[in-house]
């Protein structure tokens, strides 16, 4: 049994965080929980910032993990407003921002991700937005909403997922969009050329304009406003405001100050964890976008996944981690996406260089089909396109480590579980 004297400090406002202080609650644990965040808002969760919210579709409550109340009512401390500045891991100290010293017997980094930045002249313009907080969505909502008024002109920089979600939430205010990306698709690094076509067909319907094989190198401003930016091609991008979205980086500084293992930069960075979260320290866990983890069904290096679905089960296996029980994190990489009217779900885990094979079941035209990534004939990764109820059979054949037939594979008739071996 836990000590109901022991302290559990859980650091990181966002999904990880809040369900892990959950867990503790729900599993039994009747000691202090303290959860610190270092934005004033309560925990939230982010899918909604670049699409629902972002649209003006959902409620800003909406996007909160517990109504307000919840803290209290479960004795869970709040330090709104207050980051984590400095962790002593020798003398199981973390130090806040305004001096405030916490005492912990179990600790967890659920310290997330911040936006990189673009190391360009002319960042500084006021039309330059990041988005992963709450407070940029409500900005980026208000700039869009003047955009379209406007006939105004959004000038993205990635086109990555939140580029992509952002540029159709931005077509859909009616404003005008042009996309910048370095690599020859959208989404080149995380779905591979031949389904990142389809994303250039999609948003080039809605009237987004791609500039590919290009890098934004300086945005252009006049009195604090901006008026373009500038590619390493010598193009020049009309603009009103600039959209940063080149990837996210995981906020490893009290990992660094701690000493903890880190993971290499090549494998996506972030604190190094075991299967069963557990950082080199081993009173110190680590869940959600910071943490890089060992999964067994993708041998090699570990991963760092920066989404909703790994945030929502990282942090309850942590806390039951931090409890004691023998747990591992096992679960296949899963995201989901909005745009326009296209709606979809990613299961696996297959960039390019993982896969040797691309195959489509249905109507990739009508965008309306299942996308299989094959590496010796093994499915590594499964997106679903507007086909709805098939992730637990898509996510089972990845499990399976199954090769099945591609014609079959390839066939909307045969059935998905037909596949698996028997239970």
């Amino acid at each position: 049994m836990v000590d109901a004297d022991q302290t559990f400090v859980i650091v990181g406002g966002g999904l990880a965080g809040a369900k892990a202080a959950q867990t503790l609650r729900a599993e039994g644990f009747t000691g202090r929980v303290i959860l610190v965040c270092d934005e004033r808002e309560h925990p939230y969760e982010r899918p909604a910032l670049s699409k629902g919210y972002l649209l003006g579709k959902d409620a800003r409550e909406s996007v909160f993990v517990h109504e307000p109340g919840w803290y209290a009512g479960a004795d869970v401390e709040l330090h709104l407003g207050q980051p984590a500045v400095a962790l002593d891991a020798a003398n199981h100290a973390l130090t806040l921002g305004d001096g405030t010293l916490l005492h912990y017997d179990k600790l967890l980094l659920a310290t997330g991700s911040e936006p990189r930045r673009l190391e360009i002249p002319g960042t500084g313009l006021a039309g330059v937005h990041h988005l992963r907080r709450l407070a940029h969505a409500e900005r980026l909502r208000r700039t869009l909403a003047s955009l379209g008024r406007d006939n105004g002109h959004l000038l993205i920089a990635g086109a990555g997922w939140i580029g992509l979600e952002v540029a159709a939430a931005a077509r859909e205010y009616g404003a005008e969009v042009t996309v910048i990306d370095a690599a020859p698709t959208p989404l080149h690094h995380v779905l591979g050329p031949e389904v990142g076509r389809l994303f250039t067909d999609l948003h080039a319907d809605h009237g987004v304009r791609f500039h590919f094989g290009a890098r934004l190198t300086e945005i252009i401003g006049q009195d604090g406003m901006v008026l373009a930016g500038l590619t390493d091609d010598g193009e020049e991008h009309p603009a009103h405001d600039v959209l940063a979205a080149v990837g996210a980086a995981p906020r490893t500084a009290l990992a660094e100050s701690a000493g903890l293992a880190l993971a290499a930069p090549e494998h996506g960075g972030g604190i190094a964890v075991d299967a069963g979260l557990r950082t080199s320290d081993p009173d110190v866990y680590a869940a959600g976008d910071v943490a890089s983890v060992p999964l067994g069904l993708f041998p090699g290096a570990p991963l760092r996944v920066e989404h909703w679905a790994n945030a929502l089960n990282g942090g309850p296996l942590a806390a039951r981690a931090m409890l004691g029980r023998d747990v591992t994190y096992d679960r296949v990489p899963y995201f989901f996406s909005d745009q326009y009217d296209l709606g979809l779900e990613y299961s696996g885990w297959a960039p390019p260089g993982q896969y040797d094979q691309v195959l489509v079941r249905g109507d990739a035209g009508k965008r309306r089909f299942l996308a299989f990534w094959l590496l010796d004939g093994q499915v590594r990764a499964a997106m679903n396109v507007n086909v709805w109820d098939v992730t637990e059979p898509l996510q089972k054949l990845i499990r399976a480590g199954v090769r099945p037939d591609p014609d079959a594979l390839a066939d909307p008739n045969v059935p998905l579980e037909s596949f698996l071996p028997p239970a």
